[in-house]
């Protein structure tokens, strides 16, 4: 299987739907079938897609032959009639990340790709058990964010309605809106019921941002956070490990926290950063072909590195944290990851809609496999909502000795430096 620029990883990713950014993992490609003569052609077509492409090769346990026989027997007397079909099909392979999207819907899609769009900043995935509707995580400087929405709250409700039984799309399209106008989301945390009203506003996010950090012990420290996955992603995080290399820094924390994922390609350009060899991660199909993308001697540094992690770190996230950690480039703190081992591909329908298959799953270099099982840090620090919640509201205290798990980063780097200037002052 080659793995293609476009491949996208749902960060938790879906394709996760997002409310506000994406965090994907999948291809995009355009269909080659056209939608002309009628709804049945279209039904066929997802059919196809499915039976060429789907990770499990045995569908769930669903005879898949028998399903076309079924689906192709019935009468479609529009579009619409054809669209519910597609879904209630898809629904037998219980993969909630394997999804139908209408042209509307699908132009969302792409429009959350592009980091341009209108909504309250959060990721959403519906949980693969209990198909409730779950945030991934909040992004940052968003109204979902500033409000105290957290990774893995659950919405019950959206504006009063219950989303009992919702699929992502529909809350999706609930969620968003007019810039300015308002929205209520019920979220349960736990035994607690919270409502959380908020106004829409326009989203831009920027991928990464960084600083250069004097510490009374380390000295010069450079701080990457990285939001997303997004196509621009790479260069922008080479422009601030260049930056920071110029100013000597003596060590990094890069931050991951909340960062749902993205695109495939993007995680690996920046494992390349950071890791001068040694595997990165390997996808398999269901064949049991497996593509192991590999570092090329281009790191940009050797200095020590810690990363940050959380629940609400995911797919992409997790092939970066997992490929630095397996390799011993980098330590990790916080908490475990949110566990997305799943890649979709995305295709452009003929009629101008759109889905994402589950084509693949990936392993960190050791091969774990992380689906639902995340990745633990080497340093475990969890925070109190009441923690989290403070620095929701204030993002100035982060990456501040007011973040306890960027205060126990340091004092992991710490050690690293010192462990790196052992080994160069014996020789090792």
């Amino acid at each position: 299987m080659t793995i293609k620029r476009g491949l996208i990883l749902g960060t938790t990713a879906l394709v996760l739907t997002t409310v506000g950014v994406t965090g994907v993992v999948g291809h995009w490609s355009k269909s080659q079938a056209f939608f002309n003569e009628s709804p049945k052609e279209l039904v066929d077509e997802v059919w196809q897609i499915v039976d060429h492409n789907y990770v499990d090769g045995t569908f769930n346990q669903v005879d898949w032959q028998a399903v076309r026989k079924e689906y192709l027997s019935k009468t479609y007397n529009n579009k619409e009639e054809a669209y519910k079909a597609i879904r209630v099909m898809l629904k037998k392979l219980g993969d909630p990340y394997t999804r139908f999207m209408d042209p509307k819907e699908f132009k969302d899609m792409q429009i959350d790709t592009s980091g341009n769009l209108t909504g309250v900043g959060i990721q959403l995935a519906q949980d693969e058990k209990t198909k409730k509707l779950v945030v991934i995580a909040p992004i940052e400087d968003t109204p979902a964010a500033k409000a105290g929405i957290i990774a893995k709250d659950t919405i019950v409700k959206i504006d009063g309605k219950s989303t009992q039984g919702m699929d992502v799309n529909n809350a999706v399209q609930m969620i968003r809106g007019q810039e300015g106008t308002p929205v209520n989301l019920t979220i349960q945390r736990g035994d607690q019921l919270l409502d959380f009203p908020l106004k829409r506003a326009r989203i831009e996010i920027r991928p990464v941002r960084y600083s250069y950090q004097k510490n009374p012990d380390l000295g010069a420290v450079g701080y990457i956070r990285l939001n997303q996955f997004s196509a621009n992603a790479p260069q922008e995080m080479r422009d601030a490990m260049t930056a920071l290399e110029k100013q000597n820094v003596n060590g990094y924390v890069l931050d991951l926290r909340s960062n749902p994922g993205g695109l495939l390609y993007a995680s690996i350009d920046i494992a390349r950063m950071w890791l001068d060899e040694g595997t990165i991660v390997s996808t398999v199909d269901r064949q049991g072909e497996t593509e192991r993308p590999k570092a090329n001697h281009t790191a940009i540094t050797n200095k020590p590195l810690v990363i940050l992690v959380d629940g609400g770190s995911a797919s992409a996230s997790e092939i970066l944290s997992g490929a630095l950690q397996d390799n011993k480039r980098a330590m990790l703190v916080g908490t475990k990851t949110f566990g997305k081992g799943l890649v979709q591909s995305v295709r452009q329908l003929g009629d101008g809609s759109g889905m994402a298959v589950t084509i693949a799953r990936y392993l960190t270099p050791a091969g774990h496999d992380i689906h639902h099982k995340g990745i633990m840090p080497d340093v475990e620090v969890k925070l109190t909502d009441t923690q989290r919640q403070a620095l929701s509201r204030d993002r100035t205290k982060i990456a501040t000795i007011d973040d306890p798990q960027y205060a126990q980063a340091l004092a992991t780097l710490k050690l690293e430096i010192a462990q790196k200037a052992s080994n160069s002052g014996t020789g090792q």
